[in-house]
């Protein structure tokens, strides 16, 4: 691997490219923060995609990616005088080392939930008046939910045992089957929220991402649907003309590759 010094250089280098497109390529001229914010949100996708499926070569790619959209964010930051990459890198340095005065100050942690606890606490001393200032409110539902029960499981609002979360997922999918059968949209929409949140839940309990395990699921249901397409082609085929059973063969044998 790069030695420190190597490593300095490459980011140095960076930063020189970035100057250099910020003063003479008509399309970096004209980005700003605004301009820049849904392209990083593609590439944290990118990122996101790459890690599922352990691409190690592409995860390098999509990690330079996001780098350099920090470095970009930071030379428009600089333009306005308001903050520099410096900055950023101070700032996120006084906040780890505040965060973490089991490292760099007198405090004994026995664990990483230890660890988690301390962390929100301290966060609360910052000023922030709720552990759920920390959700972005714009994360999708199913990682934004993630987040919450992690944020106040930090604080010791949680469930002791796993089987209590269990109980609480099927006291909560009765509730919906009650008002499946009464055929009000609003109270199934509401009760299908809650049959997800305590799934959501007991995933944690299981040490189970439910965000990655549903986009597992979704890349394995793609395969096996293009798998079927791919075979209806061969008998040229399209799948609106095929019955259930005769898609169902394929779709066994997909699952089988």
């Amino acid at each position: 691997m790069n030695t420190r010094q190597n490593q300095l250089q490459a980011f140095e280098r960076l930063l020189d490219i970035m100057d250099d497109l910020r003063e003479k390529c008509p399309w970096d001229k004209k980005q700003t923060l605004q301009t820049l914010r849904h392209l990083t949100i593609e590439e944290t996708y990118e990122l996101g995609d790459a890690i599922l499926d352990n691409d190690l070569n592409e995860v390098k790619k999509e990690l330079g990616d996001l780098l350099l959209h920090i470095v970009f964010y930071a030379k428009i930051g600089s333009e306005t005088k308001d903050f520099d990459i410096a900055d950023v890198c101070n700032e996120i340095c006084e906040k780890l080392i505040h965060r973490h005065p089991h490292i760099y100050g007198d405090i004994e942690v026995k664990d990483e939930e230890e660890v988690k606890q301390n962390w929100e606490k301290l966060k609360l001393k910052e000023g922030k008046k709720s552990v759920l200032e920390g959700v972005p409110r714009s994360l999708p539902a199913l990682v934004k939910a993630s987040r919450i029960q992690d944020k106040v499981k930090g604080v010791g609002f949680d469930w002791e045992e796993p089987h209590q979360v269990w109980d609480k997922v099927q006291e909560e999918l009765e509730e919906l089957q009650v008002e499946v059968k009464s055929g009000n949209k609003d109270k199934i929409e509401a009760e299908f929220g809650d049959v997800l949140f305590s799934m959501i839940n007991y995933a944690r309990f299981l040490k189970v991402n439910p965000e990655d395990a549903l986009e597992r699921t979704n890349k394995k249901f793609i395969k096996r649907f293009q798998y079927l397409e791919s075979k209806a082609g061969e008998l040229g085929k399209s799948l609106s003309d095929m019955t259930l059973a005769e898609m169902d063969v394929f779709w066994e044998e997909a699952k089988k590759l």
